[in-house]
């Protein structure tokens, strides 16, 4: 062909051959098994082997067809589908969950927490394949007839006022995002998103993990101009919904804070004997009766499912995440219990060192393991990514020290602090810490990383960790 041939009929043709190929080889494989029968979309461009016997013609079928479709029924406690967990904390687990307590709590929560209305337009960013995408853009939406937005892309492209286009364009009244889009976003500063006008919003929802105050900040004053009231929703792949969650304009809002629990859920914090903390204190957070939406099972593995929620503190549904509760009675995610870190004895959250470090002008996002110490225990091993047009310095890294030094204390001073351009994350988004805690310690066997967006990001951080601490 010649250079002037136009490249869109030359890739349409080729992705035409390719289909007709694939599609013959599949039509000579089922002509040959005489066990089922093939309903057969007949295509002119070549000639299709053909079983009576087995072949049915689907332009004749689709002729004869019903235009009803009767519904399949089923039992409440059927399964509705089968959800395996990101993968952040090691093997992922086949979450199964049913269809009457998980629909019925998927649409209420979905009513109540964006104070759904049947004007409204709601935009959920998530990927529809995790669980957010299920519960908050399937199901949810869905059972209250909402409007929906659906996104397919990056939130940078073309550029970084993608999100903030589409707002504008299709009037999104309740937009739904991570703290980790809110992160990436700001590190373009506020011109990208005053481009645009945004004055159809009315809520701003985050989800996937615990938002730093600072991030909170910025998505409350600069996205929601101060107008817009955040629910900051606590809630796992296993509870099917939100069971941690202000209520728009009904809740005071705390920065960082999810607030109180939704109706029919009972939490309770824990101390390591598994006795009950009254009042102000700070433990593990676990609920202590079902609601609607929680999971039955791990699919195929009913022991995993006991050892792994109930077998830690019987008579209580273990969430594995740290928890604050203040003298106000609001809950502060701290983190998985699994990302506390024992320097010296004393336990120090990665969450609140992220936070610390996160403040500082030059870092857009930060991550905190531990890795082994000879005297301490633990020392803090910290990745940072910085702002655009900031360049990694001994200067930078004295001043980040210093800084969570002042906002936590001595104890909780960095051993290492490596520049991070990117970490490794699940495809929802989560940090996978499990990762970071291998670079750390400089351990080559990921064990399973099939849930990892990037793997080159791994690479890049294990030819660039830090030896030598303070």
């Amino acid at each position: 062909y010649s250079s002037s041939f136009p490249l869109c009929v030359l890739i349409s043709v080729c992705l035409f051959l390719h289909v007709c190929v694939h599609a013959y080889l599949v039509c000579v494989c089922l002509s040959l098994c005489v066990c089922v029968c093939v309903c057969v979309c007949v295509c002119v461009c070549f000639q299709v082997p053909w079983n009576p016997e087995v072949d049915l013609c689907w332009h004749t079928l689709v002729r004869g067809a019903s235009d009803e479709c009767e519904p399949e029924w089923c039992e409440s406690e059927d399964p509705l589908f089968i959800l395996y967990t990101s993968g952040s904390t090691g093997k992922p687990k086949g979450v199964l969950h049913t269809l009457s307590g998980y629909m019925l709590y998927t649409a209420l929560t979905f009513k109540l927490v964006f104070d759904y209305q049947p004007d409204d337009v709601y935009w959920c960013t998530a990927d529809i394949g995790w669980i957010t995408g299920h519960s908050y853009i399937t199901y949810g939406p869905l059972a209250n007839g909402a409007t929906s937005v659906l996104f397919e892309g990056l939130p940078t492209y073309p550029d970084v006022s993608r999100m903030w286009e589409i707002v504008d364009k299709y009037h999104v009244t309740k937009f739904y995002t991570a703290p980790t889009a809110i992160r990436l976003l700001m590190k373009y500063g506020r011109e990208p998103v005053q481009k645009y006008k945004r004055d159809s919003l009315k809520v701003l929802g985050t989800v996937g993990e615990p938002i730093n105050p600072e991030a909170w900040q910025w998505y409350y004053s600069v996205v929601g101009e101060k107008r817009c009231p955040i629910v900051d929703t606590f809630w796992q792949t296993e509870t099917g919904g939100h069971v941690l969650t202000p209520l728009p304009a009904a809740t005071p809002m705390k920065p960082g804070s999810a607030t109180f629990p939704f109706f029919g859920v009972v939490p309770a914090v824990l101390n390591e004997s598994g006795e009950e903390l009254e009042g102000a204190s700070e433990g593990y957070l676990v609920f202590k009766q079902p609601w609607p939406g929680v999971m039955r099972t791990v699919y195929g593995n009913q022991q995993r499912f006991e050892t792994t929620y109930f077998k830690k503190f019987p008579g209580y549904y273990v969430t594995g995440d740290g928890c604050r509760r203040d003298k106000d009675g609001y809950y502060w995610i701290t983190g998985r219990i699994d990302d506390m870190l024992n320097v010296s004895g004393h336990l120090l959250s990665t969450a609140e060192v992220e936070s610390a470090l996160a403040e500082h002008e030059a870092v857009a996002e930060a991550a905190v393991v531990g890795r082994p110490h000879p005297v301490k225990g633990e020392s803090l091993y910290c990745f940072v990514t910085l702002t655009d047009g900031v360049t990694y310095s001994r200067t930078l890294e004295a001043e980040l020290k210093k800084q969570v030094r002042e906002k936590i204390g001595a104890i909780a001073t960095p051993d290492f602090i490596q520049n991070a351009p990117g970490l490794p994350k699940t495809r929802s988004g989560k940090i996978m810490r499990r990762v970071l805690r291998k670079i750390a310690c400089d351990e080559r066997d990921l064990g399973d990383i099939s849930t990892l967006a990037d793997s080159s990001v791994v690479e890049h951080l294990f030819q660039n960790r830090c030896c030598v601490g303070v």
